[in-house]
C-alpha cells in the first residue's frame, strides 16, 4: 500500500520519570508487530538476564547504555513504525527537568504530543512543564494518556479527577486539540486494543487515535513561503539555459503563472515552471521539495525567499523570540551568534532578555537576565540584516530560528518568533 507524505505522523512522548513512556512505545511496537525477530530475541534475553518474568517492553526504546543501567531515558530516542494506515516517527523524550532542552528538540517537528500521567499521582509539576512546552511549540494535537490504570483498579473516578485537574491548568495555555485516554501500557489496555477492563471508556484505543488523527489541515496553506536552498544550473543537453531555484515549500501553494516577489530584493516575476524531481507539475504545496523557474532572469540565491505579491512576511532586523537555551555554557552578553532562519544565515546578537519563564508555575521573571541551560525566555534578537519572518503561531517553519556559537559551531539555542 502506498503511503503519501500527508499520512506520515510525527509524535513525541513526554511524562515524568517512571510514568511508563518507554513501556508505552514498546507496547505500541510490540502489539502492532513492528519489531524484527532478532530485536525481540535480544530484548527477551536481556529481560531474562535482568530477572523479569516477561518481556521488558521499555528496552525497545532505552537503547543507550547509560539509560539501561539507570532505567531512565536521557536522550531523544527516535523510533519508526508503519501500520496499513500510516507511517509514524516517534520521539521518546526525557522526563527529567534537566533535560528540558531534549524535549524541545524532540517535539519541535511533532504533529502530536502524548503526555503520560501516572494514575496514582495525577497531575504533577512535570506534567505542567511538558504541557507548557507542547503549547509553546504549538503542537496541534495533545493526547493525554492516563497510565497505570491497572494500579488504581481501573477507576473511572480517578480518571475523571485527573482529566479535570489537567483541564483546569491547560485552559491557561494555547492548546487547540486535547484528548484523554485511560491506559495500562504494561498490560496493553487501550494502547493497540480496546480494554475489556474499562467498559466505561467509550473512546478509541491510542493506536486508532494516532491512525485517524487529521493532520493535513495543520499545514499553513494560506501563506506561500519558499526559501531558496540552492540554484540549479545543470549545463547539460536540454538544460543549457535552465536556472532553477530549489528548496522545500514551507507553507502555501505555488502554481505556474503565479506572480511572485523575491525577498529581500523585492524583484518581481512569474513562475514559469515547477519541477518535482524529474516531473514537471502545474502546482506544488507544503511540504514538497521542488525547483522553480521564473520568467525573468533576476538575481536569486540561497537564503532568499520567494513569496506571493499579495501575501508577504515581515522583514525585520530586530524581533522578539521565545528562546530555549540548549548549551552547557550560559549566554554571553553582547556575543555574536550565527542566526539560522530557513536557509538564511547571518550574524546576530541577543540584545535584551525581556523575561524568563518559570515553566513549573508559568510565572514571568523580569529581573533575572542570565540564560543558562534549559532556560526559556523571551528575548529581543538583532540581526545584521533584515530577516523574512512570520509569527511562530502562524507558521512553524518561517517562525523558528536557531542560534549557533561562531567559535564552537555548537547550536546554543532554539527559538519561536513572537513578533
Amino acid at each position: 500500500m502506498q503511503i503519501d507524505n500527508n499520512q506520515l505522523l510525527r509524535f513525541t512522548t513526554a511524562g515524568s520519570v517512571d510514568d511508563g513512556k518507554s513501556t508505552l512505545i514498546g507496547r505500541l511496537l510490540y502489539d502492532s508487530k513492528s519489531i524484527f525477530e532478532d530485536q525481540l530475541e535480544a530484548i527477551e534475553a536481556t529481560s531474562k538476564r535482568k530477572g523479569h518474568e516477561g518481556v521488558d517492553l521499555a528496552l525497545f526504546t532505552d537503547g543507550l547504555r547509560d539509560e539501561r543501567e539507570q532505567g531512565i531515558t536521557i536522550d531523544v530516542a527516535y523510533r519508526y513504525f508503519t501500520t496499513p494506515k500510516r507511517k509514524f516517527i516517534i520521539a521518546d523524550t526525557p522526563g527529567h527537568i534537566q533535560y528540558t532542552r531534549n524535549m524541545v528538540t524532540g517535539a519541535s517537528t511533532a504533529n502530536a504530543a502524548i503526555i503520560l500521567i501516572d494514575a496514582r499521582h495525577g497531575v504533577i509539576e512535570q506534567t505542567k512543564r511538558h504541557a507548557f512546552i507542547a503549547s509553546l511549540l504549538q503542537i496541534p494535537h495533545i493526547i493525554v494518556c492516563i497510565n497505570k490504570m491497572d494500579l488504581v483498579e481501573y477507576s473511572e473516578k480517578v480518571y475523571n479527577d485527573i482529566v479535570a485537574q489537567f483541564e483546569e491548568f491547560s485552559s491557561k495555555l494555547y492548546v487547540k486539540d486535547v484528548r484523554f485516554i485511560p491506559i495500562s501500557a504494561l498490560d496493553g489496555d487501550n494502547v493497540v486494543n480496546r480494554s475489556t477492563s474499562m467498559d466505561w471508556y467509550e473512546g478509541s484505543a491510542l493506536l486508532n487515535v494516532l491512525e485517524t488523527l487529521h493532520i493535513s489541515s495543520d499545514i499553513n496553506k494560506i501563506d506561500a513561503r519558499f526559501a531558496v536552498q540552492t540554484v540549479l544550473r545543470p549545463q547539460r543537453e536540454g538544460f543549457i539555459d535552465y536556472r532553477g531555484y530549489a528548496g522545500r515549500i514551507s507553507s502555501g501553494i505555488y502554481r505556474v503563472g503565479d506572480e511572485i516577489v523575491v525577498l529581500p530584493s523585492g524583484f518581481t516575476s512569474k513562475i514559469k515552471s515547477i519541477n518535482a524531481g524529474e516531473t514537471e507539475v502545474e502546482e506544488a504545496y507544503a511540504p514538497m521539495s521542488v525547483a522553480l523557474t521564473l520568467e525573468d532572469d533576476i538575481d536569486v540565491g540561497r537564503g532568499n525567499m520567494i513569496v506571493k505579491k499579495n501575501n508577504q512576511p515581515e522583514m525585520k532586523q530586530e524581533f522578539d523570540v521565545m528562546l530555549c537555551w540548549l548549551n552547557n555554557q550560559p549566554a554571553r552578553p553582547g556575543a555574536k551568534y550565527t542566526l539560522m532562519h530557513t536557509s538564511n544565515e547571518q550574524r546576530a546578537i541577543i540584545k535584551n532578555v525581556v523575561y524568563k519563564v518559570d515553566i513549573n508555575t508559568y510565572e514571568r521573571n523580569n529581573e533575572d537576565k542570565d540564560l543558562t541551560m534549559n532556560d526559556i525566555a523571551r528575548v529581543t534578537v538583532r540581526a545584521a540584516q533584515n530577516v523574512m519572518i512570520d509569527p511562530y503561531r502562524d507558521n512553524r517553519n518561517t517562525g523558528s530560528v536557531i542560534l549557533i556559537d561562531e567559535g564552537t559551531n555548537e547550536t546554543v539555542a532554539a527559538g519561536m518568533i513572537v513578533a
